[in-house]
């Protein structure tokens, strides 16, 4: 189990902390929660029933996310709103790592709704199938098709309020 254990977090740890950075916006937290994921995995790995462990992994970093979004901002999180992330809650370090259009697209999701945030950063960032995404988000497939469908007009309408336009968005 702790080799199995050690084996995921080699494939996957990095893939989850930019997933739950892209998320939050925050590097030291982002780290915790992502050892926090693999420790829960660790302590429950009686309760993997099989299948892909990517997408089991992800929605404990999921659920893991949410539970601190919930701690850190209630108000932000009942109402369902965008999450404050700006290009100004950076360190110069994290930025430089994000070129101009990571940076103009990281803006344009932190000012989305969540919904359509986990949608978009699981299927078109993170590259999940639909039945996996389903799996992470514990929706029905019809559910992320619709939800991404409508996350990609409204990523598209705020890069566009942005000034960002690009052909292929």
């Amino acid at each position: 189990m702790q080799q199995q254990i050690n084996d995921w977090y080699h494939s996957y740890s990095n893939d989850i902390y930019k997933y739950i950075f892209l998320m939050i916006g925050d590097h030291d937290q982002s780290l915790d929660i992502v050892q926090d994921t693999f420790l829960r995995a660790y302590n429950r790995y009686n309760s993997f029933q099989g299948g892909n462990p990517k997408s089991w992994l992800f929605r404990i970093a999921r659920n893991l996310t949410i539970d601190y979004i919930r701690k850190k901002k209630p108000i932000a999180y009942f109402l369902d709103s965008p999450l404050s992330i700006t290009a100004a809650d950076e360190t110069p370090e994290q930025l430089m790592v994000l070129n101009e259009t990571e940076q103009e697209l990281y803006i344009a999701l932190s000012n989305i709704k969540r919904t359509y945030r986990d949608v978009i950063i699981l299927r078109k960032i993170k590259e999940f199938s639909i039945a996996e995404t389903a799996v992470v988000l514990n929706w029905t497939e019809n559910k992320v098709k619709v939800n991404l469908f409508r996350g990609m007009k409204a990523l598209k309408k705020e890069l566009q309020k942005e000034g960002y336009v690009h052909e292929s968005i």
